[in-house]
């Protein structure tokens, strides 16, 4: 049985249809104080899928609420304003790739990208209450924090029930498995594709890391720590949970330290339950992701 190296699997990763490519570029525009509204609709006329879904939402019964319609991106740019088109950009441009079919994980489908999106939501929430990291930044950052995972699943299928006995065997996370029998982890793997796709540092950097530290650097600390917790939350409330789901180093003393005791964790799982069931409706559990 031969085993990819990490350069091919993320290779084949990139040759996935709807690869989140232009996301990057989003981000770097809606940034920048000096860009317009017409940079951001330039961007998002480069997929047809994107500038379909913006028309949608900002005709929805939500923003549409005055009644005329909006039948140009570069009017529904300005209804939603940038935070919504960013939620909606890395929710359509992401949630595609992940919506991938692969072999590996025992997923049904949707899961993988069910469970990214409760992550995500959950990264946003826990921003916004502390006020100590960009609330969109958390929001990417727990959208694409396993991303390698599919990766992985796309190209060593075949490796999977070696690494479900190495776990069983050794009552380890499934990264160390990785790594024992691939000689790589989803980090390494998740982390290389966001540079190869040229995402920021700071999102390369909680990809590759996950496992809070005291020891990192302040910024990537903040950011890995609100990730990590809503990680967990994600996975106690279940959306997407298949046999890797609580198979991750947990490190609650730096959590702690932080703030997120584990009744502050608690306290939020509702919370962001209501906003992911929002946000996925009867998907939330089950069922095919389509955007």
């Amino acid at each position: 049985m031969s085993i990819p190296t990490i350069t091919q699997v993320c290779e084949r990763a990139q040759r996935l249809p709807c690869s989140p490519v232009l996301l990057p570029r989003l981000i770097k525009v809606l940034e920048d104080e000096n860009s317009s509204s017409q940079d951001v609709e330039e961007i998002i006329c480069m997929d047809t899928a994107l500038a379909g879904g913006t028309l949608r939402i900002a005709n929805s019964a939500f923003f549409g609420a005055s009644g005329r319609r909006v039948e140009s991106i570069a009017e529904a740019v300005v209804r939603l304003g940038s935070r919504e088109i960013y939620r909606l950009a890395a929710l359509s441009l992401a949630g595609r790739w992940m919506s991938f079919p692969v072999g590996g994980f025992l997923w049904e489908p949707g899961d993988f990208c069910r469970r990214s999106l409760v992550t995500a939501v959950a990264s946003e929430y826990l921003a916004r209450q502390t006020g100590r990291v960009d609330p969109s930044t958390a929001y990417t950052a727990g959208l694409l924090i396993e991303i390698g995972k599919l990766a992985i699943a796309y190209s060593c299928a075949e490796n999977f029930p070696a690494m479900r006995q190495y776990c069983a065997l050794h009552h380890c996370s499934w990264d160390h498995a990785e790594k024992e029998i691939l000689g790589f982890d989803y980090m390494e793997v998740g982390s290389e594709l966001l540079r190869r796709w040229n995402f920021p540092p700071s999102l390369v950097a909680v990809t590759r890391t996950q496992t809070p530290t005291p020891d990192m650097p302040e910024a990537v600390l903040g950011l890995t720590v609100h990730v990590h917790a809503g990680k967990y939350i994600a996975a106690s409330i279940g959306a997407g949970v298949a046999e890797d789901g609580f198979l991750f180093d947990f490190n609650s003393p730096v959590l702690i330290e932080w703030g997120f005791t584990p009744e502050t964790l608690d306290a939020a799982m509702p919370e962001v339950l209501e906003r992911a069931s929002k946000l996925l409706g009867d998907r939330l559990l089950h069922g095919e992701m389509k955007f």
